[in-house]
């Protein structure tokens, strides 16, 4: 059993387009506080051994100028690492997939003997397919890094249950994992709201990216 309503509340999400290196670029951020000090929340998110355990396997040089390959999934390039120095540490990698690429950096702030984890997504606004985006909007993405964040604050302990990477495929067809992934789609559409798309519009892609991650229609 795993807390989803817990998880599902306890992350911040954000959507936004900024002007990044010249280029209009769609950001998604999402962000969650751990009960774990920022040492072990750092070697959580850098180690390969504990990375297989909450993501999935990565192999390569998981150092600065390094190249890093997920399994069946992205690989990219290590731009920037900053190792915890008194509260904060960061990590900044290409994320190359599908012959694109976006960039993502992780960051971590100490909060007395929590951390906050915030992870940003950056896309730039002419490689994004527009078929795509007004399909699935934000939650495209979005909705898979909820399910990357759940991974990991159930492998530190800051929400109930368990649910290994290898499961996650199967458990999406539970009642649990749909309830899990209708929550995230409709967060993510809630986000594009604030960020000033229309209501039935964000509703719409809400619906077809729970379909797209369940493979069960919209309820």
């Amino acid at each position: 059993m795993v807390d989803v309503l817990a998880q599902l509340g306890a992350v911040t999400r954000e959507v936004r387009v900024d002007e990044i290196d010249g280029a209009e670029s769609r950001v998604q951020s999402l962000s969650q506080t751990y009960r774990s000090p920022i040492d072990d929340v750092w070697d959580a998110v850098t180690d390969p051994e504990r990375i297989a355990r909450w993501f999935m396997p990565v192999s390569g040089d998981l150092r600065l100028g390094g190249r890093y390959q997920l399994e069946g999934n992205a690989g990219g390039e290590v731009l920037e690492c900053e190792p915890p120095a008194g509260d904060a540490a960061r990590y900044r990698v290409t994320w190359e997939f599908g012959g694109g690429v976006t960039w993502l950096t992780v960051r971590l702030a100490a909060e007395g003997d929590s951390t906050r984890f915030e992870l940003e997504h950056v896309a730039r606004a002419a490689d994004v397919p527009s078929e795509m985006w007004e399909t699935f909007g934000p939650g495209a993405t979005g909705v898979g890094w909820d399910g990357g964040l759940l991974g990991l604050a159930l492998h530190l302990g800051a929400t109930h249950g368990s649910l290994s990477p290898g499961e996650a495929e199967a458990w999406a067809g539970t009642d649990e994992g749909r309830s899990f992934y209708r929550g995230a789609s409709d967060a993510w559409a809630a986000a594009s709201v604030a960020d000033g798309a229309d209501a039935e519009a964000a509703a719409r892609q809400a619906d077809a990216t729970y379909g797209f991650y369940t493979g069960a229609p919209a309820a």
